[in-house]
């Protein structure tokens, strides 16, 4: 089982690779696609215009290119803000797909949409609040997943900053930065040894 990890929309940031290394530490393989070709940001704004540069299908295609060469071995999609989004729409689309994990970001899901996986696990961590992703906004998301056929599983994290993963951040939190990452492992062990056997 491989873990494709997307960036965010700072780009392929060290607390992106930091995380992969605690995720293998844990005993999992992770691949780490760039999406912006090497660029990384300071700030969101900067961020949001490269993503506006790249535009969403190629992103998309970018990303859907990336976790390819994993996907007939079962693939967890996972991803950062953007990432998240970007792992999201992958991971509804792969009926070989073993889960979604997302760290502070989801993405918009049609009506009547179904998953490619019955029963897709799913693990969502997000600030609370969150400008990107509010009360109402994850209500409806919650609601919408579970009629495609997902088990979204919520962690807010109280008073903590939208990216609050990053140590080079104004949003870091750090508590609530290892909480997020021991709550992930133990989904991702799940998964790993749920499918042993």
């Amino acid at each position: 089982m491989t873990i494709v990890l997307f960036h965010s929309a700072y780009g392929l940031r060290p607390a992106v690779h930091e995380a992969a290394e605690q995720l293998r530490e844990a005993g999992h393989e992770v691949v780490v696609p760039d999406l912006y070709d090497g660029r990384t940001t300071e700030t969101v704004e900067e961020g949001m215009a490269i993503r506006e540069e790249i535009g969403s299908d190629e992103l998309l295609r970018r990303a859907v290119v990336a976790a390819a060469p994993y996907s007939d071995g079962g693939v967890v999609y996972a991803g950062f803000s953007l990432g998240g989004s970007l792992a999201q729409n992958l991971a509804l689309a792969d009926g070989k797909a073993r889960g979604l994990l997302m760290f502070h970001g989801t993405s918009d899901i049609a009506e009547d949409t179904v998953a490619a996986v019955d029963e897709l696990p799913v693990q969502l961590h997000v600030a609370d609040p969150d400008p990107f992703e509010t009360h109402d906004w994850l209500n409806a998301w919650y609601l919408r997943m579970g009629r495609a056929g997902t088990e979204p599983e919520i962690f807010r994290y109280p008073g903590a900053g939208h990216l609050f993963t990053d140590p080079e951040l104004d949003d870091y939190d750090r508590e609530a930065a290892e909480t997020a990452m021991r709550r992930a492992v133990a989904f991702l062990d799940e998964l790993r040894d749920g499918g042993e056997g």
